[in-house]
């Protein structure tokens, strides 16, 4: 009897099921045939003839459940993929590593494939002079094979496609066909099997990162598994941490989390932090002989916006004002938050709070040069506002002046050190 076809095995009901409820692939996202080779290549390797036993041994068996995975899981990956995203990520650990009163900053790699990510964010801090006690990186992966070839660090030229190669020659030690790292960046990642989607496997590592970097891991899941990634992460980005996700990626992430930088970056941050909602002030309704009737089917379908309009400006307190602003870019409504502000600075006055949220809504919503005027804006009325200064070391970085990202990240740091000291 030969040995079914992956043809034959196309829409493989019970691996589908296996791999959607232990990693939560989506069979859709790299289509029924491709988990149809990953059966017949165990099937070939057990000298099994039928698809059943193949998923039959790996339900039985988690090393050959893990074997099955290894065979769909997409790991390829390269030094700096989108190099862009790690030199926005350098000037923010850099910033948050000037602090002299914070311990070393964290990051996290999940998926990690071969290591080339982590790696290249080790090269990047290192680059920019980020010194090693001051970062530290773990590195997480479902696939023991790509865990295996990350702690090798051995690569092929597969893994040098970008144009500018000057790191290889900084960090990588030529032996033939293969470049092998250096140690000192080596040091700096420590990897460890983990699954995103089992919170005993998770259990390891630390409770909030300052940065996460999960990219193009969303797009491949079905929908309760996203969910259940998403609390993950909820509970691994730090409350002022960045996400790094790939670039399909953002839409996917709904609510609480707004863009961190320009779009080309994919970073995310929490949304704006709001405190307890304020119940919305409502007018009060005219006497009337009798209260009006409506018919039950007259009523809207969803409930009216919460009428604030009757409320003057000047009679909201400003934190009423920032939860309104803060809720309003959480839903990214970009620009009604920006206009709640406006409005209680012309009718209540400027105040430091005030601007700097409206230069974090700018920069969410991509306008990094009205979001560097409110930032300065807001030092004017308070010099000693340590935030500001650290967004505008990022801008700064981000449009190349390293002296002036350097200058606010020291002048940060200073007033930071004092607060700690008062």
């Amino acid at each position: 009897m030969t040995s079914p076809t992956p043809r034959d095995l196309v829409g493989c009901p019970a691996a589908e099921e296996l791999l959607a409820r232990w990693i939560g692939l989506d069979a859709g996202t790299i289509g029924a045939a491709s988990i149809a080779r990953a059966v017949r290549n165990r099937m070939d390797a057990l000298r099994l003839t039928e698809p059943a036993a193949a998923v039959d041994r790996a339900l039985a068996d988690p090393a050959e459940r893990d074997r099955l995975v290894e065979e769909v899981v997409v790991g390829e990956s390269w030094f700096f993929r989108d190099p862009q995203v790690f030199a926005f990520v350098a000037r923010f650990v850099a910033a948050r590593a000037s602090l002299p009163d914070r311990g070393p900053v964290r990051i996290l790699s999940a998926p990690c494939a071969g290591g080339e990510e982590p790696y290249s964010m080790a090269m990047a801090l290192l680059d920019a002079g980020v010194a090693a006690d001051r970062f530290s990186i773990d590195a997480v992966d479902v696939s023991h094979a790509a865990l295996d070839r990350a702690g090798r660090a051995w690569y092929s030229a597969n893994a040098f496609r970008n144009a500018d190669l000057a790191f290889r020659d900084r960090w990588f030690q030529r032996e033939g066909s293969l470049s092998t790292l250096d140690e000192t960046v080596r040091r700096q990642v420590r990897f460890a099997w983990a699954n995103l989607l089992d919170e005993a496997a998770l259990a390891t590592l630390a409770a909030a990162y300052d940065v996460v970097f999960c990219r193009n891991l969303l797009i491949y899941l079905t929908t309760s598994a996203r969910a259940a990634l998403e609390r993950t992460l909820d509970r691994l980005v730090a409350a002022d941490g960045l996400l790094v996700v790939g670039a399909a990626e953002p839409p996917i992430l709904g609510g609480q989390w707004i863009p961190a930088g320009d779009g080309s970056v994919f970073a995310l941050r929490r949304g704006i932090r709001t405190a307890a909602p304020v119940e919305p002030v409502r007018p009060q309704p005219r006497a009337t002989s009798a209260p009006p009737t409506a018919r039950a089917d007259a009523m809207p379908a969803t409930p009216a916006a919460p009428v604030t309009a009757a409320v003057p400006p000047a009679a909201r307190s400003l934190d009423e004002v920032l939860r309104e602003a803060g809720t309003l870019a959480n839903a990214r409504r970009f620009a009604a938050a920006l206009a709640v502000c406006e409005a209680h600075a012309r009718s209540a006055g400027p105040a430091p709070e005030l601007f700097f949220l409206m230069g974090m809504v700018h920069q969410s919503a991509g306008d990094p040069d009205r979001a560097e005027g409110c930032f300065h804006k807001t030092l004017y009325l308070d010099a000693s506002h340590d935030e500001a200064l650290l967004a505008l070391a990022l801008l700064a970085g981000q449009r190349g002046d390293a002296v002036m990202a350097e200058h606010y990240r020291r002048s940060a740091a200073r007033i930071h050190d004092r607060k700690g000291t008062a």
